[in-house]
């Protein structure tokens, strides 16, 4: 089984109660990578989850450090964690480009997968700004260089190509539904697997020795509801994509 890192999807939710003439304020830590780490670990896959607010310091810096994994998961976390650890950000020195770090470690053979998000692909006003980037180049898809995000809120069904693939081998024709989606183009060298209202919903494509995979939408809400989550498939589709992924670390 395969050893994964999934970097993101967790939130630091602040906010102040007013009650008459007080006030006070408070925050929680607020993680939704919880479906797609029980769905993995029931597969046996290894995961390893860094949060949103670990990214910046803890996210590997090397190709050792990367080397611990077959898999890495960039879900809801903007380009700006990775290229400003505190080293650069506060302190002014240099530090090597993770994104640069991760386009050479795919081409070595890793496995790198990014769902979606408003913190993905380029997202909520542009603020995840992978478009133009090292990892924009590994990736099947081509990313725009503005806000990218399609909302659905009446929601929208995700469909099989006609490519057969072990991504999405035993999966339903038409998925349950997505609250939203990222709006992207296909590269010629990628396979789209499934699409949304005839946009890319999950492509892959090899990079040198490895493989990427980028899937359009959430792992977890508020565009994954409940249907999606709790369907038979959202646990084979994931275990599917992680064990294709990590095949070229073999």
């Amino acid at each position: 089984m395969a050893r994964v890192l999934l970097a993101g999807e967790s939130w630091i939710n602040a906010s102040t109660d007013f009650k008459g003439y007080d006030a006070f304020p408070h925050a929680q830590l607020e993680v939704g990578a919880t479906p797609l780490i029980e769905a993995l670990e029931a597969e046996g896959h290894q995961v390893t989850h860094l949060p949103s607010h670990a990214v910046a310091t803890d996210f590997p810096e090397t190709l050792e450090k990367l080397g611990a994994y077959d898999v890495v998961i960039l879900s809801d976390i903007g380009a700006n964690s990775l290229l400003l650890p505190p080293q650069v950000f506060a302190q002014g020195r240099p530090f090597p480009n993770r994104l640069k770090l991760l386009a050479e470690w795919v081409r070595q053979g890793g496995g790198l997968a990014m769902a979606g998000g408003y913190l993905s692909f380029q997202g909520f006003q542009a603020k995840a700004n992978y478009h133009d980037t090292a990892v924009e180049a590994v990736l099947p898809v081509s990313i725009l260089p503005y806000d990218d995000r399609v909302e659905c809120p009446e929601g929208v069904s995700g469909e099989l190509t006609d490519q057969a693939h072990p991504v999405t081998a035993g999966l339903d024709a038409t998925w349950p539904i997505l609250l939203g989606y990222q709006k992207l183009t296909a590269k010629p060298e990628a396979q789209v697997l499934a699409t949304v209202e005839s946009r890319p919903l999950l492509a892959v494509r090899e990079e040198g020795a490895g493989r990427t995979l980028a899937f359009a939408s959430d792992i977890s809400p508020h565009w994954a509801p409940t249907e999606f989550i709790e369907w038979k498939g959202y646990q084979r589709l994931f275990h599917q994509a992680i064990s294709w992924l990590a095949a070229s670390a073999e």
